[in-house]
């Protein structure tokens, strides 16, 4: 392809783009193929000889939209938030275009210092503690999700734990985690990678609030010291993705600091509404943790992958990660003047992710983001005034910000019922979750473009179903 080539269908690509985005409502938000139907269309081998782009973009239409669910539908009140926007998509397509491999600061200054900047500026928006900062002994660094996020933080605190000896001689004693029974299942994943085992994790009961209950804590603990075993690691949940709970961190701080354990905070669901001061009191405590980790690519307008991963001690971090072969060694590194952000992540390669989330905050402003957020926390909570309104259903956990978890009261069959129904229909999009021992529908809104219209539909269409299911059963 010649730059001319590019550029011509550059404005194509950049064209389609803007009408999808224009015209995603129109569509399925959960798409309607069967599996096996994608791959029943594409060709079962590779072309021998180039083909041109206008059939390579005819066939996203024909064969790929189809198969997607949009989750850029104002729509879309499934799982969590994973939006995008117009300076994120474009500032991701100057990475690719630049096409840096980040790993050193040297391989691309520009890369390393514009992350270290950004994250600094994060610290700032959301009021964190000043201890994430880089001007500090900690600093932030862009992961690709909350789950490497957090398994970094765990191996950190292993090696903690151990001196610095397990990376070396393998683990050698029974390490002991400890997270929410609500937590997110990277948690386990990260024990399972670690070589913890998942066993050795210890998911502990929620109170009425669905938060992690801090006497079951500090009991497992204790346990599991007088077994002789080794505990070094808590994880507390700001915004679980199940049910939207927080965590009490102030007292799983404390605790923290009692036993000596690594503490981290998952805030990648909800931590974004922090850019806001009268929803700051879900991060009260995080001055005690070691770690924080939040997703602008939920909530924040950043398209998929960008996770901000905070420590308060980066040395911990490196020291835990970093192994320095002949061919990668630099005059900048040696001289400890710059960061290297291969030491703080597990891949050794990196992607300028840091450009799409410099560009969101330019375009968008601090003002513009809270605005949104704002807006996405009052449709929630005017959602959650009807639920508690209508006879026929419960909200099933609190509603702190924008996810509401709610349920028919007539059981799981109904709700299981309603949510098929919806889902089939292609007008919104639910997931559901399990609270109580009971099936629980989950309405998440926080996509950038919904709106009041939007979810006064979506409430009107779960009560159509309801109907509909019920009317059905009569007959």
């Amino acid at each position: 392809m010649t730059p001319d080539e590019f550029r011509r269908y550059g404005h194509d690509v950049i064209d389609w783009i803007a009408h999808y985005l224009e015209t995603v409502e129109q569509y399925p938000v959960l798409s309607q193929v069967e599996p096996g139907q994608i791959r029943a269309q594409l060709p079962p081998h590779p072309p021998q000889e180039p083909e041109a782009f206008d059939a390579l973009l005819a066939d996203v239409e024909r064969v790929i939209l189809p198969g997607i669910t949009h989750w850029q539908s104002p729509n879309f009140f499934g799982f969590f938030p994973s939006n995008t926007s117009g300076p994120s998509i474009l500032g991701d397509l100057l990475s690719s275009g630049f096409g840096v491999q980040g790993m050193l600061w040297m391989t691309s200054p520009a890369c390393t210092e514009l992350e270290t900047h950004v994250l600094d500026w994060c610290v700032e928006m959301l009021g964190l503690p000043a201890k994430f900062r880089s001007d500090g002994a900690g600093g932030g660094v862009i992961q690709d999700s909350a789950s490497s996020a957090s398994l970094c933080a765990l191996l950190a605190a292993r090696e903690r734990a151990t001196g610095y000896q397990t990376r070396r001689l393998g683990v050698a004693q029974r390490l002991v985690a400890y997270t929410s029974e609500h937590a997110h299942s990277s948690i386990e994943k990260a024990m399972n990678i670690a070589g913890l085992g998942t066993e050795n994790l210890r998911k502990l009961p929620s109170d009425e609030h669905f938060a992690m209950r801090t006497d079951a804590l500090r009991d497992a603990i204790d346990a599991d010291l007088a077994a002789g075993l080794t505990p070094c690691f808590v994880s507390a949940t700001v915004g679980t993705t199940s049910c939207g709970s927080v965590d009490p961190l102030p007292a799983i701080g404390e605790i923290c600091r009692h036993y000596g354990l690594w503490m981290h905070v998952d805030g990648a669901m909800a931590g974004t509404a922090a850019l806001c001061p009268e929803f700051r009191h879900i991060h009260a405590g995080l001055e005690a943790a070691d770690s924080y980790c939040f997703n602008p690519h939920k909530w924040m307008f950043v398209n998929f992958d960008c996770d901000c991963f905070y420590v308060a001690d980066r040395q911990a971090l490196i020291q835990t990660l970093s192994i320095l072969p002949e061919y990668l060694r630099n005059q900048a590194s040696e001289a400890g003047s710059v960061i290297d952000y291969r030491d703080w992540q597990v891949p050794l390669g990196r992607r300028f992710r840091a450009l799409k989330l410099w560009f969101v905050i330019r375009n968008f402003g601090i003002h513009g983001l809270q605005q949104r957020v704002r807006q996405h926390v009052a449709l929630a909570q005017q959602f959650a005034a009807w639920v508690a309104a209508d006879p026929d259903f419960e909200l099933a956990a609190p509603v702190p910000l924008n996810l509401v978890c709610f349920r028919h009261r007539g059981g799981d069959a109904v709700n299981q019922q309603v949510m098929d129904r919806l889902n089939r229909s292609g007008r919104l999009y639910l997931s559901h979750t399990r609270l109580a021992d009971q099936l629980t529908l989950r309405m998440s809104i926080g996509q950038a473009n919904t709106q009041l219209p939007h979810v006064e539909q979506a409430w009107r269409l779960i009560r159509e179903a309801v109907g509909t299911e019920g009317e059905r059963d009569r007959c």
